[in-house]
């Protein structure tokens, strides 16, 4: 019990008494904890979250050789692509600054510790909080009688570059833009707009992490993720705000919020970071609850070793399905990069234990932070694609 106050007290003390990139950590260093900060610019642009509250994000500064260097971190979380699923989420979290932690813990490729981040460690690491249900994308406006829902994603990305710019971003000769799930999507539409923002001598690249999500039909032959991304799009405004080659190039231009469609109109250099079997993509696109009302998946999906020979077979079209998405991107991207592993995972870039360690899984002998590094910095090609489950022991899987 003492050693429990103890902790407290002193994480009492580190929100009263650090400035916002001030580091406050528990166990001496081991537990990074990074202090939010709003964007009270934003309001003029309309740049809010779907609850109206400032958007915002945690700044933890950079030093020596990296302090002209910047990494930033597209938040995760989902999307709402109805009214009552978004007037659910802006009471929370996810739709709402007012509902954030006010830290965060910046781990994996967050991390300030040289030994598990070794080649983003000393940059400027930024974590862009996501509280508009739209992979920042979205610019359009609800409202009644009784209830206004801000739809502005894009304006919120905007209001947190220019917040950023005079604070040194503008000035960056190396430049990361990453995230994960929802917030991996969102660096696919915004790579080439990031890099417009920076010096034209600067390195800039973009990352995906868990964001690559496949147009596929679901187990009952139906494209429930397709849909639900094209009512996100009507509802939130935010097809003026997709690349604009493959809105053109496409009949119906709501696919291009579809990473497969839109990757090939990127110019900026990418790296691709995803499970073959993302748990994620398991239960929401191959297998909806829509699609399995009688519950055959439901074993399947808390236990793989309950899943029927059947079952795995599908898992396996389905990892085929998302290689041939990415065949050619893999075959004609000289710049490229990606690490497709097979483990039952989602996000493995912001957890120290998926991102650098002892255990961490490996492809070909290779951590995600040494795959990555490898590709940003041209030390080597890095182009990394797992053996189909079960064959990797290094994974750390969501699914026993």
């Amino acid at each position: 019990m003492i050693k429990m106050n103890l902790v407290a007290a002193f994480a009492f003390l580190c929100l009263f008494t650090v400035e916002p990139w001030r580091v406050c950590s528990q166990q001496q260093q081991q537990r990074l904890l990074v202090n939010m900060t709003l964007v009270p610019s934003a309001r003029a642009s309309g740049a809010l979250c779907l609850d109206g509250s400032l958007p915002a994000y945690h700044l933890h500064r950079g030093f020596g050789a990296g302090k002209d260097n910047w990494l930033l971190q597209f938040e995760g979380g989902g999307w709402c692509n109805d009214l009552k699923s978004c007037l659910d989420r802006a009471k929370t979290r996810r739709g709402s600054t007012r509902y954030m932690t006010k830290w965060e813990v910046f781990s994996g490729i967050l991390s300030n510790n040289a030994t598990l981040n070794a080649d983003f460690y000393n940059w400027n690491r930024v974590k862009l909080r996501y509280c508009d249900g739209a992979s920042f994308t979205g610019d359009a406006v609800f409202t009644n009688k009784t209830t206004t829902l801000h739809f502005k994603g894009q304006k919120i990305w905007e209001a947190i570059i220019r917040d950023l710019l005079p604070l040194g971003l503008g000035k960056a000769r190396k430049a990361l833009l990453s995230g994960c799930s929802a917030g991996g999507l969102a660096t696919f539409h915004h790579c080439d707009n990031f890099a417009k923002y920076l010096p034209t001598n600067a390195s800039v690249k973009c990352l995906s992490d868990a964001g690559f999500f496949l147009d596929e039909r679901d187990i009952s032959l139906n494209h429930t993720m397709r849909y639900n991304f094209k009512s996100l799009v009507q509802l939130q405004g935010i097809e003026k705000n997709l690349n604009g080659n493959c809105t053109r190039a496409l009949y119906f231009p709501d696919l291009c919020f579809f990473p497969q469609y839109a990757l090939r109109y990127i110019s900026t250099p990418y790296f691709i970071l995803n499970s073959a079997y993302d748990v994620f993509q398991f239960s929401h696109i191959l297998v909806p609850p829509s699609a399995d009302m009688h519950g055959h998946w439901k074993q399947c999906k808390a236990n793989l070793a309950e899943c029927t020979a059947d079952q795995i077979d599908t898992l396996q079209g389905f990892r085929l399905d998302m290689l041939g998405a990415l065949r050619p991107f893999y075959m004609n991207s000289r710049r490229g990069g990606m690490f497709i592993n097979s483990c039952f995972a989602h996000c493995q870039s912001e957890l120290q234990e998926t991102w650098f360690g002892d255990d961490s899984p490996r492809i070909n002998n290779k951590t995600i932070a040494e795959a990555i590094g490898d590709w940003y910095f041209s030390r080597n090609i890095s182009k990394e694609i797992d053996c189909a489950y079960p064959c990797d022991a290094t994974c750390h899987n969501l699914i026993p």
